[in-house]
């Protein structure tokens, strides 16, 4: 057996754990980051990175299969999925080599293997033990499924979906959240009948719900089937197939049935409960500076409740980083923290909704506007519809913006850079957006709160 000290230990290098442990290296610290897989965790190798390259096929397939209402003559000879694996294969790749490349440079040392934490200041690794003068838990998340429903066979995970060898011509998404509506966006732009089945009202039900209703029209366009506010029953499968039953007697068969019902703590197993970390269904209880029930050690990132979004991850492993080097960093909460869905269309959102804002300042207190895309020129050029929203308090500030459409995800950051900041649609007004841009609509939406509509009515 041997022995290693650090100044911080860090269990899991996903996108938490490789940001906690990059800003405390830069900080000064001495830092042992311990991973049982790959740098990068779940972000990288199976999910926002790997999901992104086949939603970006799914655009590209798109276009081709119009272009000639572009003017373009290109032909359309479907899916290559051995192409779309290749490019999809080489992007995680080329990040991951980035990535353990930089961890390097940094003086970071990496024990791979199974870590099991021993005691508030010591991680365990076969027959090593790690010691750290502070320890953040950094172990990420896993995909979930619903009690009595089997992962197996064709019933698959957004992981097994991502190393499909097929593209489905029938295919049922459980869950019409994030993860269910990319899958089937993307299934849908290679030509596979998609049906959603979401026990929630609306889908990407998280959002304000005038853009779930906008993203439900749009989806019904597209020709995407769904199925909303009643629960999922039972699945039976054979050779051919799945069969799925609803709670009310409905069914629906496809090839393969996706269960993309959230992701939940990984933390079974790794110790947290016998060195006494409090939990609660698995997830890790932490102050609002990310301090566990135990002085000196930290979570981020899944294992929190909350959000769970990389971007998060890495904002919270360098909190953390930075809380402990004495910088006392500045608290984010997580209303305010962006979003983005990268289906087709996008969705992307910042702050309250409305009716979160009502409910918070009452139904006199706010006020929105909400810009539709057909005025703005970018966006009749890409041939996308939709909206941007604000929301504001009256004679005060923005509290949530709302946003629906193509590329709209590009438009978050002057967002939430306006919900953070506490700016007055007054404050923003001033500024100038470039001609013609998708940014626009922000800024019209902007000018019509300030009482001085452009191009809005």
């Amino acid at each position: 057996m041997s022995e290693q000290n650090f100044d911080l230990v860090v269990l899991g290098a996903g996108s938490g754990g490789y940001a906690a442990a990059l800003r405390a290296s830069e900080l000064g610290m001495t830092v042992g980051l311990i991973e049982k897989d790959k740098v990068g965790g779940t972000c990288l190798h199976v999910g926002c990175i790997p999901t992104k390259t086949l939603l970006h096929s799914a655009e590209v397939a798109d276009f081709a299969r119009e272009s000639a209402k572009f003017g373009v003559n290109a032909d359309y000879h479907g899916i290559d999925i051995a192409a779309v694996t290749s490019y999809r294969e080489g992007i995680v790749a080329s990040k991951y080599k980035g990535l353990q490349g930089l961890i390097k440079s940094r003086g970071i040392t990496t024990i791979e293997g199974a870590g099991r934490l021993t005691s508030p200041t010591t991680v365990q690794v076969g027959d090593d033990t790690i010691t750290g003068k502070h320890v953040i838990l950094a172990t990420g998340s896993y995909s979930r499924t619903l009690p009595g429903l089997e992962i197996g066979g064709r019933v698959i995970t957004s992981e097994q979906a991502l190393a499909l060898d097929f593209v489905p011509k029938k295919v049922i998404v459980l869950g019409g959240g994030v993860i269910g509506v990319e899958f089937s966006s993307v299934w849908k732009s290679w030509g596979a009948e998609v049906q959603i089945v979401e026990a929630l009202p609306h889908l990407v039900p998280n959002e304000d719900v005038s853009v779930s209703k906008q993203f439900e029209r749009a989806f019904r366009k597209r020709g995407i089937n769904f199925s909303l506010g009643v629960r999922f029953q039972s699945v039976t499968q054979d050779e051919n197939g799945v069969v799925v039953t609803l709670e009310d007697g409905q069914t629906f068969d496809g090839e393969l049935l996706l269960v993309a019902v959230g992701r939940g703590p990984a933390t079974a197993g790794l110790g947290f409960e016998e060195v006494g970390v409090q939990t609660d269904r698995g997830f890790v209880i932490t102050d609002e500076r990310l301090q566990t029930n135990i002085p000196g050690l930290y979570a981020v990132g899944d294992i929190v409740p909350g959000l769970q979004l990389a971007h998060r991850g890495f904002s919270q492993g360098i909190f953390v980083a930075e809380e402990i080097a004495g910088l006392n960093p500045v608290v984010v909460e997580d209303v305010n923290i962006p979003k983005v869905t990268y289906s087709d269309p996008e969705v992307a959102s910042v702050g309250l909704s409305e009716a979160k804002a009502i409910e918070k300042y009452g139904a006199d207190a706010v006020s929105s506007y909400d810009y539709n895309l057909a005025g703005n020129g970018k966006s009749h050029i890409l041939e996308t519809s939709g909206s941007v929203k604000v929301v504001r308090v009256k004679d005060g500030p923005v509290v949530g913006v709302h946003m629906i459409g193509a590329r709209v995800g590009e438009l978050i950051g002057e967002a939430q850079l306006a919900v953070n900041w506490e700016a007055y649609p007054e404050d923003v007004a001033p500024f100038i957006h470039a001609h013609p841009t998708q940014n626009e609509a922000l800024g019209e939406a902007f000018l019509a709160l300030a009482g001085k509509p452009l191009h809005a009515i």
